[in-house]
């Protein structure tokens, strides 16, 4: 199974990112950079939301209502300007997924790729239904039908690209307190230039960046 970032890379993920930057009035570089990092994050996110029966149960509501749909029609949707009910519906899914991390997440994401966390935000609202629907139609070409499917299909769409430090780095975000302290708690590692190799810039971030 190719992994989320294969997507990013892909023919419709340039049409993705560039959609998203042009909507948003923001470089496309930068919109790369943070979707790179962000889109990991909510997966991570969802596969543990997805842990609990009334998180599976949730997450399976939201991909009925998401088949795939959205990814037929990205020309559609990002040529006339993204519409008022796709952004709400973004927002939606970011709280429902994120809670009270959302702010914490998106402001240690700006810092990275060098944005404020409220562009982030506008990024992540028009990405967020594009993800779902990913999501949503992969779910139906697997037969996802169970909470283990649910689990199986998210690990394998990050597992498609992130190795262990990856990993350690999103359980670091999300298990942070949601209080603001997730800046403190990961900023250091995340910002600091002099990070190893091997640790975890050299891993999520500087693997995907090819920056120390």
């Amino acid at each position: 199974m190719e992994g989320i970032l294969d997507l990013l890379n892909s023919p419709m993920g340039k049409t993705i990112i560039n959609g998203v930057a042009g909507s948003t009035g923001n470089d496309s570089n930068k919109t790369s950079s943070v979707l790179t990092m962000a889109l990991p994050v909510l997966m991570k996110a969802m596969q543990r939301n997805a842990a609990t029966p009334q998180g599976a149960e949730g997450l399976m509501g939201a991909l009925n209502k998401h088949d795939g749909g959205i990814l037929d029609n990205l020309g559609d949707l990002f040529g006339g300007g993204v519409n008022s009910d796709v952004l709400t519906d973004g927002g939606k899914i970011l709280g429902h997924v994120l809670g009270g991390k959302q702010q914490g997440v998106q402001q240690v994401i700006g810092q990275k790729a060098g944005m404020d966390a409220s562009a982030v935000g506008d990024i992540l609202k028009v990405a967020a239904p594009i993800l779902m629907g990913v999501l949503g139609k992969q779910s139906r070409q697997s037969g996802v039908s169970s909470a283990g499917d649910l689990g199986g299909l998210l690990g394998g769409l990050l597992g498609g690209n992130s190795a262990q430090q990856d990993q350690s780095f999103l359980e670091k975000i999300l298990d942070a307190d949601g209080d603001g302290s997730v800046i403190d708690d990961v900023a250091g590692m995340v910002l600091n230039s002099g990070s190893k190799k091997g640790g975890l810039l050299g891993g999520l971030l500087g693997g995907i960046f090819g920056r120390k």
